[in-house]
């Protein structure tokens, strides 16, 4: 589904990073590894600062995308195509992983968040941002599925090695491309990994 959604020219979700993101990237640290990173806009702004970026996605489409964004920018990016279900971070190695519109399904997200705490350097950064639950009856973005939408609650417990800095459920605008643009409910999380 995803080679097919990203197969034109368009960056369907455009080429700015994520508003959430750009607002906190300072707390970030190197290297950086990016889940769910599609067409390579948020792995694009973050080199643009300075980061070493992995974007780790399931479309090779998307990620030459990404690769193709990156050089007409002038940065560097690195890229793997990966399966979430399946993708094996290496332990201790990342200063901050981010998740933006990473919907996964619960029994993916229960085997690869432990992965992703265990990926984090001491005092490393987690920052997510995803629909909410909130998010259902609404199409400007993100699935038609529960399970795939988060709530403060779910991500405080799926992530419970980690000290939250910031949890909060919001409305905000969203504009990002054609397939999330509009009010929107989503969760913004941002937490420091355990000393």
């Amino acid at each position: 589904m995803w080679n097919q959604r990203y197969a034109n020219d368009d960056y369907i979700y455009g080429t700015e990073p994520n508003s959430f993101l750009a607002e906190h990237a300072d707390m970030l640290s190197n290297p950086i590894l990016s889940l769910a990173e599609g067409e390579g806009r948020n792995a694009v702004f973050l080199a643009s600062l300075g980061f070493s970026v992995l974007g780790i996605d399931g479309s090779e489409v998307g990620l030459a995308k990404a690769l193709k964004l990156a050089q007409a920018k002038g940065v560097d990016i690195q890229t793997e195509v990966a399966d979430l279900g399946l993708f094996e971070p290496p332990a201790h190695h990342y200063g901050s992983v981010i998740s933006i519109s990473a919907h996964l399904p619960s029994t993916i997200r229960n085997r690869l968040y432990p992965l992703v705490e265990q990926c984090l350097k001491p005092n490393g950064i987690i920052l997510l941002e995803a629909y909410s639950e909130n998010q259902i009856t609404r199409d400007t973005g993100g699935p038609k599925d529960l399970d795939m939408l988060m709530t403060c609650a779910k991500v405080e417990r799926e992530f419970p090695n980690c000290e939250p800095i910031l949890m909060r459920e919001l409305e905000r605008e969203v504009l990002e491309g054609k397939y999330h643009t509009g009010m929107a409910s989503v969760v913004q999380f941002i937490a420091r990994k355990s000393a």
